[in-house]
């Protein structure tokens, strides 16, 4: 399976030069070159509002209706979307012809990637999920903004690589809500030692917030390292067009 991080900032004002679009990633099977026209886009934010035609991928889907994950379909998509049915809701005025329903812990297949949706606490507003994509023998769990994933361990189960949110390093940004639900982002620190309680050896880290794209280059990168290695896992920060085979 052949992953590009297509970007990989957060909704964040902050731009750099390795972090310079909203999240989102072109999966295609197999490990050779992604053909952009033959690959599924996860997440389409504000930032590629203008550019979604030109990327062309085969499929869209989307984690929630948060601006820098969903609203660079404000005009339309170029092909089918696939969201759980909470997303859609928000998503409603947008112009999207082709819509396809997601539901949690259920299977699907698109252009041969496999998909399977898990709750995550994030936000009470614009409910997420992150998923879990397959290939043949290959998985991964991509979860770019995160508290908690509420079915934790057979989300991991077996995966080859956790892709992770780095809204923050070391302190979280979580409130409880009314309702007493939790928001925001739980820390790079705090996902590494779910790796290490769930088994997986290798972690990259998405989504970047202003701690990571304001320090100087390769800062960031060697405290993402260093918090690996301190729980034994082999972990790294994304860059745009940053390019990863998984392999089972």
């Amino acid at each position: 399976m052949k992953f590009t991080f297509l970007g990989t900032r957060g909704e964040i004002d902050a731009r750099s030069r390795r972090h310079g679009r909203h999240s989102s990633a072109l999966v295609a099977p197999g490990v050779g070159r992604v053909r952009m026209n033959k690959g599924v886009m996860i997440d389409c934010g504000l930032d590629w509002l203008e550019i979604v035609h030109d990327i062309n991928p085969s499929a869209i889907i989307l984690t929630h209706a948060h601006p820098d994950h969903a609203h660079g379909l404000m005009h339309g998509a170029p092909c089918p979307v696939w969201a759980t049915r909470e997303t859609f809701d928000l998503l409603q005025h947008f112009p999207i012809k082709d819509r396809f329903e997601v539901r949690p812990r259920e299977k699907t297949t698109i252009s041969g990637i496999t998909f399977e949706a898990f709750p995550v606490d994030h936000s009470v507003r614009c409910p997420a999920v992150c998923y879990r994509v397959s290939e043949s023998d290959s998985s991964l769990l991509y979860c770019p903004d995160v508290v908690a994933i509420k079915d934790r361990t057979p989300a991991m189960r077996g995966i080859d690589v956790y892709i992770g949110d780095a809204a923050t390093l070391t302190h979280p940004f979580v409130r409880r809500a009314e309702s007493g639900a939790l928001t925001g982002h739980t820390t790079v620190k705090a996902q590494i030692g779910w790796c290490r309680a769930e088994g997986v050896d290798r972690a990259v880290f998405t989504h970047c917030g202003t701690e990571v794209t304001t320090a100087p280059e390769g800062e960031a990168e060697e405290a993402v390292r260093k918090l690996g290695l301190e729980r034994a896992i082999d972990a790294i920060l994304a860059f745009d067009g940053m390019e990863l085979s998984v392999k089972g």
